[in-house]
């Protein structure tokens, strides 16, 4: 039998107690096709009049008779563990994609409703990759959406929507990346805000979120320890006033439920969350802690005191991320008519150098998956801990679909274990991704996570530290757009004492009609520990 949307209570936010579920087989919404296998998901629960409120995604209707019809309901109860009652009818009912086929709707799911103080009205969000994430007014009994519907956040690049107010600004939370990549799911969560609820949304450096060179702060982002694919978020204030982040992750070595494949396993976990300079930061930028802290304050008698949750480990948040030391002989600034010597060629990149830069038009080639064609520059760093460094400018223009055109860095061990940095097209965005390619259970995974905005000029660099206590390599990324203000990102980890090889690359122009673009690095800069 399965568990639909399942219940547990908990009076400190660390141990919970399974109470039942919200529906069963029997009792699901009228409107959720049976015969489809309807699914329900991501519930939000508000306190609203008197009554709570849940709306919850129903993945297969009735409403239309086709497949994928998704769409939001909600059900009411008296008490936040039901029983509940199903209100008889959508609130954002199913929407037509692009062309209108039979079967292609806008992906309606994650809603996410906040009350106005200012006002008392009631306002949902919801939407996800497939649409993006939009924003509809609520009627005063919550069951129907009224006016028309505004995009907050772009398609292609953000799901599941947190909304939440503090200081004249409502902070739109919204998740990143693949949420189910196995052992490399780069699954994080950024930030915007905005002084309305219909956006814009930017981020800190000003960028909309809603926007081709989509904007977005990380907040909650992988820092090389035991769990990856942190996102799809709630926030929680304690009995003292501190703020608490509550998401889901993945151990990285235990990613499925059962075996090497299928469903990932994605435990909740809970760190805090403060405030700097109008910002919000998990654990001052460190990301997922991995073992016992202090946890929320609970001022219940009932409660445990002092109750525990996940906390830091001494190497979760190394705090020297300096670049180092300049390895002049490593570096080029690429003055010469030609590659400086102890450039390795693999597979034999068409380069060419002017005007203090080195041009190379983004191959039709990849290095994922099992055709490894993809052309590289390569170097060997002199020390284990290093810092390489780039500036990049390539026009893959806005919105036109260009997948998957990127330039920018690479980590390599070898065409199968890699992690690289790029700027890169996806769709109709332009996003900076870290992606890593692994072997894993007999096959090759590849996963992405999501740095900062990037622009038409944009400056990469990749750190890499040995973990003091397993050895492994942590390579953290960063981005920035004028080269002074960097913005960091989720860290991907290599097994100790990898031979890695650092450099360039210009790939990916394959598959969607585009033609090519060409990135020009203005340098590549190696530094050492």
């Amino acid at each position: 039998m399965r568990h639909v949307i399942p219940m547990s209570k908990s009076r400190n936010l660390v141990d919970w107690k399974y109470v039942g579920d919200a529906f069963s087989e029997e009792t699901l919404p009228a409107w959720a096709d049976r015969t489809r296998g309807a699914a329900l998901w991501a519930p939000d629960v508000e306190f609203v009049d008197g009554q709570y409120r849940m709306y919850y995604v129903v993945t297969e209707t009735t409403v239309t008779g086709e497949p994928n019809d998704n769409a939001i309901g909600m059900a009411t109860s008296s008490t936040p563990g039901g029983p509940w009652t199903d209100s008889g009818a959508p609130v954002v009912g199913p929407r037509r994609g692009g062309g209108g086929e039979p079967g292609n709707f806008l992906w309606t799911f994650d809603p996410e409703v906040v009350k106005d103080p200012a006002s008392g009205s009631e306002h949902i969000f919801y939407g996800s990759y497939y649409g993006g994430i939009w924003h509809s007014d609520l009627s005063p009994d919550g069951r129907s959406t009224v006016g028309g519907a505004v995009q907050v956040a772009i398609d292609n690049k953000f799901e599941g929507a947190f909304v939440t107010r503090r200081g004249g600004f409502w902070y739109l939370f919204a998740s990143t990346a693949n949420c189910c990549a196995g052992p490399t799911t780069g699954y994080s969560v950024q930030v915007g805000r905005s002084t309305s609820l219909t956006g814009p949304f930017r981020d800190k450096e000003g960028v909309s979120l809603n926007e081709s060179r989509a904007g977005g702060t990380p907040t909650l982002y992988q820092n090389g320890n035991a769990w990856i694919g942190t996102g799809h978020n709630t926030l929680a204030t304690d009995d003292v006033g501190q703020d608490w982040i509550l998401y889901h992750a993945i151990d990285r070595a235990d990613p499925y439920l059962t075996g090497t494949s299928g469903i990932n396993e994605r435990p909740m976990l809970i760190d805090k969350l403060d405030w700097v300079n109008g910002w919000p930061q998990v654990r001052g930028g460190c990301g997922p802690s991995a073992s016992l802290q202090q946890g929320p304050t609970v001022t219940d008698p009932a409660a445990a005191s002092p109750s525990t949750a996940r906390a830091a480990a001494t190497s979760d948040c190394p705090s020297d991320l300096a670049v180092g030391t300049l390895d002049r002989r490593n570096s080029d600034e690429f003055t010469s008519a030609k590659l400086q010597p102890d450039w390795q060629r693999v597979r034999n990149p068409e380069v060419t150098l002017s005007g203090g830069t080195l041009d190379w038009v983004t191959e039709r080639t990849d290095l994922t998956g099992t055709g490894n064609d993809a052309s590289l520059l390569l170097r060997k760093p002199s020390t284990d801990e290093w810092t390489v460094e780039t500036k990049l400018t390539i026009d893959l223009g806005t919105d036109v679909v260009r997948n998957f055109q990127q330039a920018g860095l690479i980590a390599h061990v070898n065409d199968d274990l890699f992690t690289r940095l790029s700027h890169v097209a996806i769709w109709n965005t332009r996003q900076t991704e870290f992606g890593k390619e692994m072997p894993y259970a007999g096959g090759l995974s590849y996963g992405g996570t999501i740095v900062g905005p990037p622009a038409e000029t944009t400056w990469l660099r990749i750190t890499a530290r040995v973990d003091p206590s397993t050895k492994e390599i942590r390579l953290t990324p960063f981005t920035s757009r004028d080269g002074s203000s960097w913005t960091r990102g989720g860290t991907w980890t290599l097994p100790a004492k990898s031979d890695i090889r650092v450099g360039l690359l210009s790939h990916g122009a394959g598959g969607s009609g585009a033609p090519p673009a060409t990135a020009r690095f203005d340098y590549f800069r190696l530094y050492t520990r």
